[in-house]
């Protein structure tokens, strides 16, 4: 043995936790390490992660990137186009609607409302709240229009077209005008249910959401038919048609005032500033001469008898004979302004004023005028009446086969002879051509061949001819009321001068304005005429008293118990308007009362009376008594109580 100590075993101690990727240390005794080789299958292998900072300089970069869009987007808005985008905010955050005035009343002498307005509201939509991106459906104003077609009564589609209407940016469409409280309220009830039942179920959709309101006012006539050819009517878009409604619609519409507010989502936003409001100016009343009462009987008597005789139409005028005020101007058929959905287009307008007709024997008052102030003959002059006369290139005849009669000139308007009033009126001159010019002149002075002043819109001022324009059988034809044409204001006219003491007073409608301060404005005076001297008035009163009080006149069904009744009958071939030739006749009774103290005019006509009589005694003579009467009692008209003057009709040879 060696005397070297021999080597010290080791003991092992607890091992040392060894690193993951250290290699060992070879030491005595260690094995060798092993080479590395594949993998065991399956065995994952060690994830590398790449470095971060590559992708950290790309995301930075694309955010400094839309930064700088940002910037530039918000420079542009801000800086370039600021005022362009203010300009475009403000039009759509605000909203401008218009403030209808309120339209005035109409009424009668008394204050008695004839057209007046109620609450009313325009049916509005926004079609932007119907699109699909707002509504979340595709078929939204269809689904609307089917809920607002039946409340509405109009037709589904043309809804569906005003919600979707080719301009995509429209804000406002009105799916109806003036519908009472009553449509709205039943539209705002589904809107709301809708609006309650979508918070619950997200199935549903307010497909009303978009639907508003405007308050407005809707016109109103409480009486009906009852003066609707004057009054007129206004349609459903709020514009007047025919009679007062156009001629003063500049005092009735007032001004509309404007109203511009800030909205979202078609609400008001009461806190936003910028609303500007110019108030309306509500329209004037307008009170007019016509007494609704005396108006209300002058309708009823002119529509039975139209009905009775199987005519195309008639009209009453009722005119204080002092004042030339309209009492009442009534026509047969009529219409109703506030349904014109039934009326028949012919019966629209105000015939009494727009129809010109061959008044007939009426227009023979005229002409008894002229010989009398001319002094061609008086009340007592004798006149003789062959059968026929023969002048010119015709035959003349009166409207019954006579023997010669002996009339006075009383007795030619009592009985009412066309050859009488052609032999008296061949005195107004040495030549039928001097008597044309003489007669022509009175017909004139009388408003013949003239507006009667009212400005009503329509009117006709019927046809004069002048003398030396008069065909043969003219001269001798206008005397008597054929070959001249007039309205049935004119022939009132007539009879109101005559009343009046032979001054023509202008016929007036309107008794004057009430402005929105309460003041009220009366009417300009009517203008007046002198036609014919006082006595001539006189004496022809005292005429027309024959045709009303002798029983040889042809007026004897217009008389009145307990009063004086002047008044002239009319039947005169009729012109048809449709054709140009004569066809049927025009029936008429115009007169006064009471005849010594004239305070009432009374004129009616009938055209083309197919049943029974047609006559002007027959069947105008009862409508001007039972009018006349009417009138008398209810403004309280007494009698004079003195006894009707006597004038003889006929002489002794």
């Amino acid at each position: 043995m060696s005397d070297r100590e021999p080597p010290r075993r080791r003991v092992p101690g607890p091992a040392r936790p060894a690193r993951p990727d250290a290699r060992r240390r070879p030491g005595p005794g260690a094995r060798p390490a092993r080479r590395p080789g594949p993998g065991r299958p399956g065995a994952p292998k060690p994830l590398r992660l790449g470095s971060p900072r590559p992708r950290l300089r790309l995301v930075g970069l694309a955010l400094t990137l839309v930064l700088i869009a940002f910037v530039v987007r918000l420079f542009q808005v801000q800086a370039v186009d600021a005022s362009t985008y203010a300009a475009k905010a403000e039009q759509n955050r605000y909203v401008g609607q218009v403030l209808a005035a309120d339209r005035g009343e109409i009424t009668d002498r008394s204050g008695v409302a004839l057209a007046t307005s109620e609450d009313a509201y325009d049916i509005t939509a926004d079609p932007t709240m119907f699109a699909p991106d707002m509504l979340k459906i595709g078929d939204g104003p269809e689904q609307a229009a089917a809920l607002l077609a039946p409340i509405l009564g109009q037709d589904q589609e043309t809804l569906v077209g005003k919600l979707r209407p080719k301009n995509k940016a429209l804000r406002y469409v009105k799916l109806a005008s003036r519908q009472t409280p009553q449509v709205w309220k039943q539209i705002k009830d589904l809107k709301s249910a809708l609006a309650k039942k979508e918070e619950t179920d997200k199935s549903v959709h307010n497909v009303l959401a978009g639907v508003f309101s405007v308050a407005t006012s809707k016109r109103v006539y409480p009486n009906g038919e009852l003066a609707a050819g004057i009054l007129g009517w206004v349609n459903a878009e709020g514009k007047p048609g025919g009679g007062i409604e156009l001629q003063l619609n500049k005092q009735l519409a007032g001004k509309d005032g404007k109203i511009r507010y800030a909205q979202s989502g078609g609400r008001l936003v009461p806190t936003a500033g910028g609303a500007t409001e110019t108030p309306a100016v509500p329209g004037s009343d307008v009170e007019l001469t016509i007494d609704r009462d005396i108006q209300w009987a002058a309708q009823n008597a002119i529509t039975e008898q139209v009905e009775e005789s199987a005519a195309d139409r008639g009209y009453v005028i009722v005119q204080d004979t002092r004042t030339g005020q309209i009492l009442a101007m009534a026509n047969s058929p009529g219409f109703d302004p506030n349904d014109l959905s039934d009326a028949d287009p012919a019966a629209l307008g105000n015939a009494a004023l727009q129809d010109a007709f061959e008044p007939g024997s009426t227009a023979k008052v005229m002409s008894m005028a002229a010989v009398l102030q001319e002094r061609a003959a008086t009340p007592m002059t004798h006149v003789v009446v062959p059968n026929r006369l023969h002048r010119g290139d015709r035959l003349f005849k009166d409207d019954v086969d006579h023997p010669t009669w002996y009339l006075t000139l009383n007795g030619v308007l009592a009985k009412s002879s066309n050859i009488g009033t052609i032999l008296a009126t061949g005195q107004l001159g040495t030549t039928q051509a001097r008597a044309n010019k003489v007669l022509y002149d009175y017909l004139r002075k009388f408003g013949l061949g003239s507006y009667t002043g009212l400005g009503f819109p329509g009117e006709t001022k019927g046809i004069l001819a002048p003398p030396d324009k008069w065909s043969t059988s003219q001269q001798y034809t206008i005397p008597f009321g054929q070959g001249v044409s007039i309205n049935a204001m004119q022939a009132a006219s007539v009879y109101s001068t005559i009343a009046n003491g032979g001054v023509r007073v202008e016929p007036t409608l309107v008794r004057g304005t009430k402005g929105p301060d309460g003041r009220f404005t009366p009417a300009p005076k009517p203008e007046k005429t002198r036609v014919v001297s006082a006595q001539t008035a006189k004496t022809l009163a005292r005429m027309l008293e024959s045709v009303v009080d002798d029983e040889e006149g042809t007026g004897t069904k217009a008389r009145i118990p307990g009063y004086r009744v002047a008044g002239k009958t009319g039947t005169a071939n009729r012109v048809d308007p449709a054709t140009g030739k004569y066809r049927g006749y025009t029936s008429s009774f115009a007169g006064f009362a009471p005849a010594d103290q004239p305070r009432i005019t009374v004129y009616c006509a009938i055209q083309n009376a197919t049943q029974g009589s047609y006559f002007g005694g027959q069947i105008c003579g009862p409508v001007y008594k039972q009018v006349m009467e009417f009138a008398l009692k209810s403004l309280q008209v007494p009698p004079t109580g003195a006894k009707p003057a006597k004038l003889p009709v006929t002489f002794q040879r």
